[in-house]
């Protein structure tokens, strides 16, 4: 009988996460251990939310705020998922704040100067983006300068093409359908309610979503026998995302209903999302960064990704520089500064790593919110603009220091 006990094969570690040969204790402080960056990021998210609608009397979570909040931000979050690849890959770029500004100068030549219809309009400056990021790209890749390096020259040439185009003046206004989409909302439709119909309508299925999703993945982990996190801790991690997004629906709702820009969001995180978890594309874009001659000799091709990362990151600068003309209904030669620098800090904030090969296009929406949070929560309370500076710088040292503790701990 002893001999059957001693001899009978234990179940691994990583079988499915069911719990044989381990306790539940162990399998929840080793779930958490593997996802306390993207974690962490959430409960600092929703600590941060916390304090400023306390702080704020309410302010902060009042349906017209919620809609102002993803306003402002969202060219910030459309450049935070483009710098998240980049960085991901083992790149920065420099270039993303001065190119927005020239895609929108241009953006206003073409509609306003020239009287092109906006939607012709808005196509070509998506090309010229991704131009300006393919040449970019190809230095970077082909050539082998350096990204600092590159994209430093880019931030230069673009400003100064900027200057040029709108000769030192602001130009506008943009025609009212473009306007409409960087800040207009989705149209009421069906019967008059308290809330905006279309809009509980697609927080509902973005519930269903998001529930059929995470219990796709969970199936997956098992059937390859991958380590699970308990069903409890499942449970909870559930809960709490259908509670977020049921909260935020209602707050939308309440108001005008969902931002047009906020469907544009959606899209590009569940795509680029998609890319980055399931596609070879996404997974060769990690390997690059996490071992760059590892993914050599397993043939990717690194140079064709590089490009292909650059590429799509001035495609996507170009769509925030149109969103951002639009929004301010009109191209400024000071448009864009600093923008690169908030797309760093909300990718770093969100999971990346300076080392590469790290984060996630959810972390950097999540970096790119807890800015988002920080900034109108601070102007709501009345804190000078100095001190926000001061903050926010505190705050991704604090986030790229607990990355570098995490990575000590985990080698120890």
């Amino acid at each position: 009988m002893s001999s059957e006990v001693t001899t009978r094969p234990e179940a691994p570690a990583g079988a499915g996460g069911r719990g044989e040969g381990r306790g539940v204790g162990a399998l929840l402080r080793d779930a958490v251990r593997r996802n306390s960056r993207q974690y962490g990021m959430l409960f600092a998210l929703g600590l941060i939310v916390v304090l400023f609608q306390v702080w704020t009397g309410g302010d902060l979570l009042l349906p017209r705020n919620v809609s102002n909040l993803v306003l402002q931000n969202s060219y910030i979050l459309i450049l935070a998922i483009g710098m998240m690849i980049v960085i991901i890959a083992g790149h920065i770029d420099l270039s993303v704040g001065s190119l927005t500004a020239l895609v929108g100068a241009v953006a206003a030549v073409l509609m306003v100067q020239q009287q092109i219809p906006w939607p012709a309009a808005v196509a070509i400056t998506l090309l010229m983006g991704a131009a300006a990021g393919a040449l970019q790209g190809f230095f970077i890749a082909y050539i082998g300068i350096p990204s600092f390096i590159v994209t430093l020259a880019g931030m230069l040439l673009f400003r100064g093409l900027t200057e040029i185009v709108l000769d030192g003046q602001t130009m506008g206004p943009f025609p009212s359908g473009l306007q409409k989409a960087a800040n207009g909302f989705l149209p009421e439709v069906g019967p008059q309610t308290n809330y905006h119909n279309l809009t509980l309508l697609l927080g509902l299925v973005l519930v269903v979503f998001v529930i059929v999703q995470e219990v796709r993945d969970r199936r997956r982990q098992r059937e390859f026998s991958l380590q699970e996190v308990p069903p409890a801790l499942f449970a909870l991690k559930l809960a709490a995302l259908v509670a977020v997004i049921l909260i935020a629906t209602l707050l939308l709702a309440s108001y005008k209903g969902a931002p047009v820009v906020l469907l544009i969001l959606a899209v590009l995180l569940v795509g680029f999302g998609y890319v980055m978890r399931n596609a070879v594309a996404g997974r060769h874009v990690y390997a690059i960064g996490g071992n760059l001659g590892a993914a050599k000799l397993s043939g990717v091709k690194d140079k064709r990704v590089t490009f292909a990362v650059f590429l799509n990151m001035g495609m996507l600068a170009a769509l925030a520089g149109l969103v951002f003309a639009a929004r301010f209904n009109a191209a400024s030669p000071k448009a864009g500064i600093n923008f690169e620098l908030e797309a760093i800090a909300a990718a770093f904030i969100g999971g990346a790593s300076m080392s590469g090969g790290v984060g996630t296009v959810l972390g950097a929406i999540i970096g790119g919110l807890v800015l988002g949070v920080l900034n109108n929560g601070m102007n709501l309370v009345g804190v000078g603009t100095d001190w926000q500076q001061v903050i926010k710088g505190l705050v991704l040292l604090a986030a790229v220091g607990f990355d570098v503790w995490n990575k000590r701990r985990v080698g120890g």
